[in-house]
């Protein structure tokens, strides 16, 4: 059984701390870092820190601006006696009739999820037993530069076969940005870091057999074009320890008992109640 509530009227629910960061003010009313992250989470489904740089930032303007306008009419709404009238005080009542059972049973599972333990004897016996989930692959952190055609791959690797070192870095950085028509040409043909079987299998091959600091001597070709490479970095393979470990396994044990124990709770309060279906 699900959470009843991810955050409804999210705003409304929210202390906030003094120590969040104050991101505009509206006529002497604070809108809060805490009180525009809320939303954000609320709006992506917890997503939010994973988006990109630029599509947080976009994101979080939206929303405070969204905010902003909301004190605005708040206010105005204020002013020409909207909170007295019949039809707001009946509605306020109506939502906060829903909010007091969807809260309750909020913080009741929140008391259950709490209330799990989960011992160090359990923790070792699941790191022993699934080994392979810990087992962190080799990665590498590269960059490359794709073109359409093979003559013109050759032709930036001949610009380059002298070169070593940061003069070979910053020389491929620089035909990334201008030549490359991938969609990291932009940022130096950087792929960040990435684990042996992400990329395709042709691409996978050559630059794990490469050397950091150092560019395919050959045009690699795959599905999207002809792609010189650049190693930046290579980490080797290893299996994360039981300390390592051990925050990941704690969270997913207690999340297996919870779920169990939700459905045991349900299922006794189901039986022991009177609940009758209309046809």
């Amino acid at each position: 059984m699900k959470l009843i509530i991810k955050s409804l009227m999210a705003a409304a629910l929210i202390s906030v701390s003094a120590s969040a960061a104050v991101l505009a003010t509206v006529n002497g009313k604070t809108i809060t870092s805490e009180e525009v992250n809320a939303v954000l989470m609320e709006g992506t489904q917890g997503r939010f820190t994973s988006l990109p740089k630029e599509k947080q930032d976009e994101l979080q303007q939206r929303v405070v601006e969204g905010l902003v306008m909301q004190e605005l009419v708040y206010e105005e709404a204020k002013k020409e006696g909207v909170l007295e009238s019949a039809k707001y005080k009946k509605e306020y009542d109506d939502i906060v009739a829903r909010i007091q059972k969807q809260l309750a049973a909020k913080v009741w599972q929140e008391n259950l999820l709490e209330g799990i333990k989960v011992s160090d004897k359990e923790i070792k016996a699941y790191y022993d037993g699934h080994g392979d989930e810990f087992e962190q692959k080799e990665k590498v952190h590269a960059r490359h530069i794709l073109v359409k055609t093979e003559d013109e791959a050759k032709k930036i690797i001949s610009g380059m076969k002298s070169l070593k070192g940061d003069k070979l870095k910053e020389k491929f950085i620089e035909d990334a940005k201008a030549k490359s028509t991938g969609p990291s040409g932009p940022k130096g043909g950087d792929l960040g870091f990435f684990q042996q079987g992400q990329m395709v299998p042709e691409f996978n091959d050559a630059v794990f057999s490469m050397k950091v600091g150092t560019i395919t001597p050959e045009p690699v070709k795959t599905q999207f074009g002809y792609h010189v490479i650049y190693l930046e970095e290579k980490q080797a393979g290893k299996k994360a320890t039981l300390d390592e470990a051990k925050p990941f396994i704690e969270q997913r044990l207690k999340q297996e008992k919870f779920q169990k124990e939700m459905e045991a709770k349900t299922k006794a309060l189901k039986n022991a109640a009177k609940i009758t279906y209309s046809k």
